[in-house]
């Protein structure tokens, strides 16, 4: 790499660094280049050139936690025999929880309420489904079937019809239906907890516990276990 190209990738970083410090102050609504400029003793035109605007930068920011949150759920589970379904289940969801505690700001970016005016582009789509297509890879690795007295009605099949056909189409639609509420439960049990809202409810020192409790019985559904 030549000296203008580590140039131009460590002021991007900066740039990166200073929209995180921005995103715990002010939160992604106030995200602003202008101020990111100043702070970086640099005229606010210049800023422009690495991210030619606020949601630019705010895509940027969203890539990235999704690409760390989708690497640590990798990780997790990369050290584990496929053939462990429990176990994998479970050390995903707690690499969600885990990164999600560490990183406050970046979770509520991806999971916390939409930025006003801001539209994702495709290149999030990517990122974001780095964990959801980690669960599926366990529920393809499982071989069983739902029982049809267990069926999910063809009304609640046909309502996952779009994600069966993109990703999972030689899967069982009542496996998938419920491996997708299993990933609607992580997300939603990790926001309580992460946005403050187990104050009161669940002891701090048992949530870890209590969160991989809930998990284990949601996974039980999804391995015919009892």
């Amino acid at each position: 790499m030549g000296v203008r190209a580590e140039s131009r990738e460590r002021t991007i970083a900066a740039v990166k660094r200073l929209g995180r410090a921005q995103l715990a102050e002010v939160g992604a609504p106030g995200l602003s280049l202008r101020a990111i400029a100043r702070d970086l003793g640099m005229v606010s035109s210049a800023v422009y050139r690495y991210f030619p605007s606020r949601d630019a930068l705010l895509t940027a920011l969203i890539i990235d936690a999704y690409d760390d949150l989708g690497q640590t759920a990798e990780a997790a589970d990369r050290i584990l025999d496929r053939g462990e379904p429990m176990r994998r289940l479970l050390a995903i969801a707690s690499a969600v929880r885990t990164w999600a505690l560490a990183h406050p700001n970046e979770y509520a970016l991806i999971f916390g309420s939409p930025v006003p005016g801001y539209q994702a582009p495709q290149d999030t789509i990517a990122p974001a489904s780095r964990v959801p297509l980690l669960l599926l890879d366990v529920l393809q690795s499982i071989d069983v079937r739902i029982p049809q007295s267990r069926a999910f009605s063809p009304q609640a099949q046909a309502a996952i019809a779009p994600l069966r056909r993109d990703f999972a189409p030689g899967l069982d639609p009542t496996m998938l239906s419920l491996g997708y509420a299993l990933w609607e439960f992580i997300v939603g049990a990790v926001s309580m907890e992460a946005f403050g809202h187990q104050r009161n409810t669940i002891e701090p020192s048992a949530r870890e516990v209590f969160f991989a409790e809930q998990v284990r019985s949601l996974a039980a559904l999804l391995l015919q276990a009892d």
